[in-house]
């Protein structure tokens, strides 16, 4: 067995069953360590019983590594896995028929794997494609992506894709809508992408003209497709209320500029509400059912989306990353 593919198999079953993050961080981390080493060297010190002298390699990360060198499934990952993970339900047929997500972040902003690991994640899981969406660039707390970095990523993006193909990381952002509805990144960049998710992160209480009208502006852009987590509420902490604004004529402008309302899997999130959800359904609107994940584990999380779509009467039709990445592609391409 790979030891590091097990390390990193264990790290996503820790962060689906909500373990703490240090431990996760452990696996990952023993992963990269071993990833490094001649596996000649990685056989040696299994035999010389000398993992743990290495800098990021405990006990049990080393009892782990050894039993995949030796041919052995871990009983670490053997108990994990039959565990399941806890709360996350059976997201039925429209989880069956999701291609790929819409909506993921990586260690280039405010997520903690790097691309490649988050690729490899959404591929084991069964998905075609993984829509990269890191931030953009006002959103500093997220280390939001300057119009160079993103450039850099691009490139990044292309490498990985020639090595992991056929699955597909297509490009993207989270572009946050500013105060003003525009979009804060360089339009001619975002042309260049595959999906652009805009959302709004900031003055979450604008009054709800105000907010309907950034709203109205940002989805009326010919570069949007998918119009995320739109009342940026958080239903678990602290929480956070809903913004306000005209959801009738926000959700018509979705569907005459064939924008997607995205339904966001996160499970502090569950975007929208479902009277929300039901009216955009009513209307006409696509939807995006997106994991919006920032770690690899998450990506899991699309049974909460697709419970919550199929509950408000949501058919795979209507859902976009039902489409093939070059459906999809051409779709968000149209605009």
């Amino acid at each position: 067995m790979d030891p590091v593919k097990v390390l990193r198999q264990i790290a996503l079953h820790l962060e689906r069953n909500g373990e703490p993050s240090y431990r996760v961080r452990a696996f990952r981390r023993a992963a990269s360590v071993v990833a490094e080493l001649p596996e000649r060297e990685v056989e040696e010190r299994v035999r010389a019983g000398t993992l743990t002298a290495l800098s990021g390699i405990g006990k049990t990360t080393a009892a782990v590594i050894a039993d995949a060198v030796e041919g052995r499934e871990p009983a670490y990952l053997t108990d994990l896995a039959s565990r399941g993970a806890p709360g996350i339900p059976d997201g039925g047929a429209l989880h069956a028929a999701l291609r790929g997500d819409c909506h993921t972040h990586s260690d280039w902003s405010d997520g903690g794997s790097p691309i490649e690991e988050m690729a490899e994640a959404a591929r084991a899981l069964g998905h075609d494609y993984l829509v990269l969406t890191d931030h953009s660039p006002r959103l500093t707390v997220a280390n939001g992506l300057s119009a160079e970095r993103l450039r850099r990523q691009l490139d990044v993006v292309a490498a990985l894709n020639e090595k992991l193909a056929p699955f597909r990381i297509l490009t993207g952002i989270e572009v946050d809508i500013l105060a003003d509805g525009t979009l804060d990144q360089d339009p001619d960049l975002l042309e260049e992408l595959d999906v652009v998710v805009a959302s709004v992160h900031s003055l979450l209480r604008m009054p709800a003209p105000e907010m309907t009208e950034r709203m109205l502006t940002a989805v009326a852009n010919p570069r949007v497709n998918v119009l995320g987590h739109c009342t940026g509420r958080l239903v678990s902490g602290r929480g956070r209320p809903e913004s306000t604004f005209d959801a009738e004529a926000v959700f018509t402008a979705c569907r005459e500029h064939d924008v997607a309302v995205e339904i966001n899997s996160r499970p502090e999130r569950l975007d929208p509400p479902r009277r929300l959800l039901r009216l955009a359904r009513e209307l006409g609107c696509r939807f995006s059912i997106d994991s919006d994940a920032h770690a690899p584990g998450q990506l899991s999380w699309l049974p909460f989306g697709c419970v919550r779509a199929t509950e408000c009467g949501v058919e795979e039709a209507a859902v976009v990353n039902t489409m093939s990445a070059d459906d999809l592609t051409a779709w968000a391409g149209r605009r």
